[in-house]
């Protein structure tokens, strides 16, 4: 399975503190091929999106130093960034709330699995495909 569409790849980014988290969420993502950003917390993703970078879909954990996950899902979505999704990501299944209240579109529970991951991709490639034609 590819993520390209209509010829470029599906753009994530991953805001991870944990270096292995992150890696093995990239790992994941590898298998449809999607052009991966990490960013170490939530203040370089806000700033990734302050430069102009544009992503499909984004994977973010909750308790980060310097900005938590929902602080920064809340000042992303504020930019006027409605086009990205969204993916809440923690150990911590109580945290759903302040994922969910902040923006995020979806919450997933550590550890991230492919099959569960797999469909939100697909969701994606797919709603990329109909809004390009």
């Amino acid at each position: 399975m590819t993520s390209s569409v209509q010829g470029s790849p599906l753009k994530a980014l991953i805001v991870e503190d944990v270096a292995v988290h992150a890696l093995i969420l990239s790992t994941i993502l590898c298998k449809f091929h999607c052009e991966i950003t990490v960013a170490e917390n939530g203040n370089e993703a806000v700033q990734l999106f302050l430069e102009g970078k544009k992503f499909d879909i984004m994977f973010c954990d909750k308790d980060m130093p310097v900005m938590s996950g929902p602080e920064a899902i809340e000042k992303i979505r504020a930019l006027g960034e409605s086009h990205v999704k969204i993916v809440g990501i923690s150990a911590d299944d109580n945290v759903q709330e302040a994922f969910m209240s902040a923006g995020a579109d979806v919450f997933l529970p550590k550890p991230m699995k492919f099959d569960v991951v797999r469909p939100m991709i697909q969701e994606v490639i797919n709603k990329k495909n109909n809004t390009m034609v």
